[in-house]
């Protein structure tokens, strides 16, 4: 599939990865100012949530993993309670109990945010045979990193999905980095699509970093999940350019390797395809920007959860 985007599209994607971005390194920049606690960014991938994303409908089901921020924000997901989650506020989405690693958006089909690596793998498959059970048309789309393809239940997801015939689109961000560990220590390839493919599952490996590739390689996946019934594995090839846990130095990291990701920003390489001039591109980076900080001063004002909340919406 090679869909035409229209200008209006790229556009709207371009303004998304700068709402993301700009969350983002407020939440970093609060975090190191001891305003708020400390969190896991996916700066320099935006491209992978926007691209995917845009391309799901919005009965389609999300599972994602602790870089959910980027997911959130280009599902729709209000900033100012985003921001108010983390804070602990009880206007946040999950009333202030989630933290910035646990949020779901019932409104939204974002079933869960989870911080253990690899958890999503082990619910998608459960969630998509309630889909299949239902006869729904929706699919699930399972959001996870290098890191969790590691674990058992990858392997254990992707083959039940394939057996089971799940609507699963899985997307992996396949960011280079687990934690403070390169994916070369881990894994004996470059590209994760290789183990879905002795799955028996159709699989697209894609540049990351380009959001127009990934929403086209999405709604390919997705078409084909919709025609066949059977999951389908997407590989955003991308890279993280900040450290895994907000603060973090990076001094683990190869400075020859970090800076010529960061040539290839998908932000820059969007603008630049778009020929955006000087002022239209800053008139954009300020929209984000105003917004934000209006998030971030609506999340501080909010007040914070009365005591009599402290044992609701808990299973014991």
């Amino acid at each position: 599939m090679n869909e035409t985007i229209n200008r209006k599209a790229s556009l709207a994607m371009l303004e998304s990865m700068l709402l993301i971005r700009t969350y983002e390194e407020k939440a970093a920049a609060m975090q190191a100012a001891g305003q708020a606690a400390g969190t896991c960014t996916s700066i320099g991938q935006e491209a992978s949530a926007v691209g995917v994303v845009s391309a799901l409908s919005m009965d389609d089901l999300i599972l994602t993993n602790h870089r959910s921020a980027g997911h959130l924000l280009a599902r729709g997901a209000d900033p100012a309670r985003l921001y108010a989650e983390v804070l602990g506020k009880a206007s946040g989405y999950c009333k202030g109990k989630s933290g910035s690693l646990h949020i779901s958006v019932r409104e939204l089909g974002v079933v869960l945010t989870s911080t253990i690596v690899g958890a999503e793998l082990s619910l998608a498959a459960g969630v998509a045979l309630a889909l299949s059970m239902q006869e729904s048309s929706a699919i699930t789309a399972c959001f996870f990193g290098d890191g969790a393809a590691c674990e058992g239940s990858f392997h254990e997801s992707l083959n039940l999905a394939a057996v089971w015939r799940l609507p699963i689109l899985y997307v992996c961000e396949n960011n280079q980095w687990q934690a403070f560990v390169h994916r070369r220590e881990t894994m004996p390839m470059d590209r994760i699509a290789n183990w879905a493919i002795e799955h028996g599952i159709e699989t697209a490996t894609v540049d990351g970093n380009d959001v127009e590739a990934v929403y086209r390689a999405a709604k390919a996946g997705i078409a084909h999940i919709r025609a066949t019934g059977q999951p389908y594995f997407l590989e955003t090839y991308t890279y993280r350019v900040r450290g895994h846990y907000e603060p973090d130095d990076q001094s683990y990291v190869d400075k020859n390797e970090l800076a010529a990701w960061r040539t290839r920003d998908p932000i820059d390489q969007l603008q630049a395809k778009l020929q955006l001039s000087a002022s239209e591109a800053q008139a954009l980076r300020d929209r984000a920007s105003a917004r934000i900080e209006d998030a971030w001063n609506q999340a501080v004002g909010a007040p914070y959860p009365a005591i009599s909340e402290l044992t609701k919406d808990v299973y014991a």
